[in-house]
């Protein structure tokens, strides 16, 4: 695979070609759009970064006073770039996934599972409410959900953790089957910015290639990981819907200790990466989540190997 760095190309004949400015289009950004748009079963759209995705989805999809259900628990950033939005008129209120959501919802903002919570949505009350449906699956990737088929109008990634996998790249995706709303999403991409560079779309195009195989790994992984925390005296609760490398736990009092004991699981913030990593959320996230919650991405390390870096951790607890 190559990439192509241009930010302009030749008009052909004195018009417009399918590429002729970065921020509207490129070659490298658009194979990979098709490759994850053949995933999702839809079109997809690459952008700067997962916030930038949002973003552009509160531009195409609301309008002053219109009203957002977000799911509870879903990954505060967010709540944080809708929050920005006030000013204009935008309502946000939070509600149980796993039940119906709100009346008068204009948006249903689901997340499946909610990050670092790992709740799951109640796809038949998600689709019996009427309201325009995003599902962000950053967490399940493609092999665990095709949101698309299950009723959400639009599924969104942070690209930045499973797609590409490999932390070596910032990038956001949608896709949706409806082509106005694609075409409205591409018009508010060019229009401010918040476009994917070439090199993030060449890094997406390579995990994409890997992508099941890395998921369904971590995934057995993880599995025996969660039964064992569940099973650990130092834990008192453990968070895992079954499938996916998320695993959040709590431990008692200050997790910090037990967060900068481990050696192979990396202490860092994001997720998705095929080396694993753990940090408190506290720290981002305050009184919303358990004081002494810790979020574990599991990786592809050996799975015996990290129970063994995190029972040590956890005589810390």
């Amino acid at each position: 695979m190559s990439v192509d760095r241009a930010t302009v190309w030749p008009y052909e004949q004195g018009k417009l070609g399918d590429f002729y400015y970065q921020r509207y289009a490129h070659p490298t950004g658009a194979e990979a759009e098709a490759a994850l748009g053949e995933l999702e079963g839809g079109r997809a759209l690459l952008f700067g970064s997962g916030t930038a995705a949002v973003t552009a989805c509160v531009i195409a999809l609301t309008r002053p006073g219109s009203k957002i259900a977000l799911a509870q628990g879903a990954y505060f950033g967010t709540g944080v770039a809708f929050s920005e939005f006030a000013a204009w008129g935008l309502e946000v209120v939070e509600f149980d996934q796993t039940g119906p959501p709100p009346d008068g919802a204009d948006v249903v903002w689901l997340e499946a599972p909610a990050n670092p919570i790992l709740s799951v949505p109640d796809w038949d009350a998600a689709r019996a409410h009427g309201g325009l449906i995003v599902c962000d699956a950053t967490a399940s990737t493609p092999v665990f959900l095709r949101a698309l088929d299950e009723g959400a109008h639009l599924v969104l990634h942070s690209a930045t953790k499973f797609l590409t996998g490999h932390h070596d790249a910032l990038l956001g995706a949608i896709a949706t089957r409806d082509v106005a709303t694609f075409v409205r999403l591409q018009e508010v991409r060019s229009h401010l910015g918040l476009s994917a560079a070439p090199d993030a779309a060449l890094s997406l195009l390579k995990g994409l290639k890997t992508l099941e195989l890395r998921v369904r790994r971590m995934t057995e992984s993880a599995r025996v990981l969660a039964a064992r925390l569940d099973a650990h005296p130092a834990v008192q609760v453990v968070r895992y819907p079954g499938f996916g490398a998320l695993i959040s736990f709590d431990v008692a009092g200050d997790p910090v200790p037990v967060e900068t004991a481990t050696r192979l699981i990396k202490n860092q913030t994001s997720l998705g990466g095929v080396s694993s990593s753990m940090e408190s959320r506290y720290r981002w996230e305050g009184d919303r989540i358990p004081v002494g919650l810790l979020r574990l991405s599991v990786g592809l390390e050996d799975p015996e190997a990290l129970w063994t870096d995190l029972e040590l951790a956890l005589a810390n607890a």
